[in-house]
């Protein structure tokens, strides 16, 4: 059983619940890990309670899990370390952002902590792979969306229908290349699978480049709203996104991100195309990319 064994953290996040489904599609046997305790039960799933089970007994068979899939942030992965090291593992695919590049710079404390969080944890990863013999592959995607519970698409999504229009800095001509949550699964279980390639960083995107405006026109056609932009200065969009911190569900609005609407976001993956045969559908939102 262990050699189709493999550990998953973030089982219920968005990306891990679409990786459960591929691994239970290619016969592996899972051990989900999630901070809550979960309920319900699959052949190939065991559940463990994080913070229950920080430590296996090392050299059961039960334990023994030889792949692992970070699907949690990267920045958390140091502190499971002890719980990876016992159960043998040899092989781990950890999930990072390619905004460890695009907010390292940024204007905004917060967003600037965030790529230092993304450097540092990918910098652990490799640090402790190295010291413990295990081959690890690093995957940053670009803006992930799908299923209508991404923090990207969604939101944009959500603002439409709440207020029936979308606010843009200047012209929002930067380039994004959006990629579907399901893109990003098939990534993470190809680099779990391709035992030949070892100790190699990824940037996955989607199959489309397209400007920030397009992106938000195509939200709105999606809802089958016509699209009502707004273009604001950036002084304005500063005071409306002050007041918009208020509500909880835009407390993540600063000038930051709308200086980001007209910057070039874009990455080249034609390394993980070859390497991992990745290919990315285009941006087309379906209705179930779309918040119920």
């Amino acid at each position: 059983m262990s050699e189709r064994h493999v550990g998953l953290l973030g089982a219920t996040s968005l990306i891990g619940e679409c990786l459960l489904k591929q691994l239970i599609q290619n016969n592996w046997h899972i051990t989900a890990f999630s901070r809550r305790p979960i309920t319900q039960s699959h052949p190939q799933i065991a559940w463990k309670q994080l913070d229950t089970t920080n430590q296996l007994r090392a050299g059961t068979e039960e334990n023994n899990i030889p792949f692992w899939i970070c699907a949690a942030p990267v920045w958390t992965l140091p502190d499971y370390f002890d719980l990876i090291s016992a159960s043998g593992a040899r092989r781990i695919v950890v999930l990072s952002s390619t905004s460890r590049f695009t907010k390292d710079t940024s204007s905004d404390p917060s967003e600037r902590k965030i790529a230092q969080q993304l450097i540092k944890g990918e910098e652990f990863v490799q640090t402790w792979a190295a010291t413990h013999g295990v081959k690890w592959i690093i995957l940053r995607p670009t803006l992930i969306y799908g299923y209508g519970h991404d923090k990207n698409i969604t939101e944009i999504a959500r603002f439409i229908r709440r207020f029936g229009f979308f606010p843009l800095l200047g012209s929002a001509k930067g380039l994004r290349q959006p990629i579907h949550v399901e893109d990003v699964a098939s990534a993470c279980y190809a680099a779990l699978d391709t035992l030949n390639l070892t100790n190699r960083s990824y940037n996955l995107t989607g199959a489309e480049t397209l400007p920030y405006r397009e992106m938000v026109i195509r939200v709105f056609e999606a809802l089958n709203h016509p699209p009502h932009m707004l273009t604001v200065p950036l002084w304005l969009f500063q005071i409306a996104a002050w007041g918009l911190s208020w509500l909880p569900r835009y407390h993540n609005w600063t000038s930051a991100m709308a200086k980001r609407m007209n910057q070039d976001l874009t990455f080249d993956c034609s390394d993980a195309k070859q390497d991992l045969n990745f290919s990315p559908r285009s941006f087309k939102l379906t209705a179930e990319d779309l918040p119920g």
